[in-house]
């Protein structure tokens, strides 16, 4: 389980780093428009901060693997942060990066926990702690 779980981190902490270079550059545009009407802070401050905590979190997850616990935890809690927007986009009807249709983004949305719980298993929190004798 180990590799498995090993193999998963380094993945998902890839792909986070690959997500968060895109909000930082060419999809930049995409990410903007999926920013909620409502949310109170610029929409491109939005994306930069967001891409630069991806990139963050995508390089500890993958170069600190002493640390895989606290970074997997930090990156379920940043899926789960993010969730309003991704709602926000199925209820406002927004197109972008090919979910043009309302049953796209609603599928779209179960995805969400998938990498929470992708996070939290990279990250060892499923692991039974054993008592010692």
């Amino acid at each position: 389980m180990s590799i498995v779980r090993t193999l998963a981190r380094v993945v998902l902490g890839s792909l986070m780093v690959g997500a968060g270079v895109s909000h930082l550059t060419f999809a930049r545009d995409g990410f903007r428009a999926q920013v909620p009407a409502w949310f109170p802070v610029d929409e491109d401050l939005t994306v930069l901060g967001s891409g630069a905590v991806e990139i963050g979190l995508g390089v500890a997850f993958v170069a600190l693997p002493q640390r895989k616990r606290l970074v997997g935890g930090l990156l379920a809690a940043f899926f789960v942060a993010i969730f309003p927007g991704n709602i926000a986009q199925y209820v406002e009807g927004v197109n972008a990066f090919g979910l043009d249709s309302d049953a796209k983004r609603l599928a779209r949305l179960f995805f969400q926990p998938v990498l929470v719980v992708w996070a939290l298993f990279g990250g060892d929190w499923f692991r039974r702690v054993r008592a010692r004798p």
